[in-house]
């Protein structure tokens, strides 16, 4: 492994913010083997993923169902869905960010189409 490789972390920490709140702490997969990864082997999931420059995702490999976000470039969420393990959804193309957390997150944090989220980083 090149020096290069070990300069950025895989998963970067942040916080996932809406409307001046904070909705969760979040991992920013930072490189294209981290977004390869995904949450591809994990039986629960602790914290969100964000997976930037993406509009699509699937779960082959995932052991849980997940609420997956799709937001455009100013941060609005274009499409909410909840993915069962193996399943392929369509891409939506519209989108620049996909936000993938534990089932059930989205309601627990009241988040709804058209809302805003912000990624912080930490």
């Amino acid at each position: 492994m090149g020096a290069s490789f070990r300069s950025t972390p895989p998963l970067t920490a942040a916080w996932l913010m809406s409307n001046g709140r904070v909705l969760a702490s979040a991992s920013i997969a930072s490189t294209r083997r981290a977004k390869r990864r995904g949450l591809i082997g994990q039986r629960s999931i602790n914290t969100a993923l964000v997976l930037e420059d993406c509009h699509w995702i699937h779960t082959i490999g995932v052991r849980c169902p997940i609420d997956v976000a799709y937001l455009a470039s100013d941060g609005s969420v274009l499409k909410m869905q909840r993915i069962s393990p193996l399943r392929v959804p369509r891409p939506v193309f519209g989108a620049r960010t996909v936000i993938e957390a534990q089932a059930g997150s989205f309601e627990r944090w009241s988040l709804n189409l058209g809302d805003f989220v912000e990624v912080r980083r930490s």
